[in-house]
């Protein structure tokens, strides 16, 4: 039984309900139907923390998918989980794949740069200050551009490029 019909809350059965309708009522082929089931089948999977199970269902909505736009938010998916496993190289291969797609994905810009700042942290952690502001300065990079594509959104980053001066 597919993921979508095991669904225990109340907002996943609403969401399914609604994208079955949707999907009956839109005209779109029986390959972009299969595709959406796959990627929301992984994205309950991944909220429930099952990330084999949605990486699985992402790579088969990988195959199926077509357009650009919707293939952006299945490798966003993907980086997603593999920043939740700690992989943030492979992460960020996901998430620039993203952007190639669609450039105006401020979430994967965001990521980006948490995981520049992270590593920026960590360079500090090893006594490596040049390199530390290199990354630094990165993550300020992609910081800025998903604000600009996002201005009420990550009010954090926007105090942090202030303080630093990087804003």
């Amino acid at each position: 039984m597919p993921r979508s019909q095991r669904n225990d809350n109340f907002i996943d059965k609403t969401f399914t309900v609604v994208a079955d309708i949707l999907l009956k009522i839109l005209p779109t082929s029986q390959r972009e139907k299969r595709a959406f089931a796959y990627y929301r089948d992984g994205m309950s999977a991944q909220s429930e923390g099952e990330y084999a199970e949605a990486l699985q269902n992402y790579y088969e909505a990988m195959r199926l998918e077509v357009d650009a736009y919707d293939r952006s938010y299945i490798l966003y998916n993907i980086g997603l989980i593999h920043t939740s496993n700690g992989e943030h190289a492979r992460a960020l291969e996901y998430y620039y794949q993203a952007l190639e797609r669609n450039p105006s994905l401020p979430s994967a810009l965001n990521n980006i740069a948490v995981i520049y700042h992270y590593r920026g942290e960590q360079a500090i952690e090893k006594g490596q200050a040049e390199i530390s502001q290199i990354l630094f300065d990165k993550a300020a990079d992609y910081w800025k551009e998903a604000i600009r594509l996002a201005p009420t959104n990550y009010i954090e980053a926007q105090n942090w490029l202030k303080m630093t001066g990087r804003f």
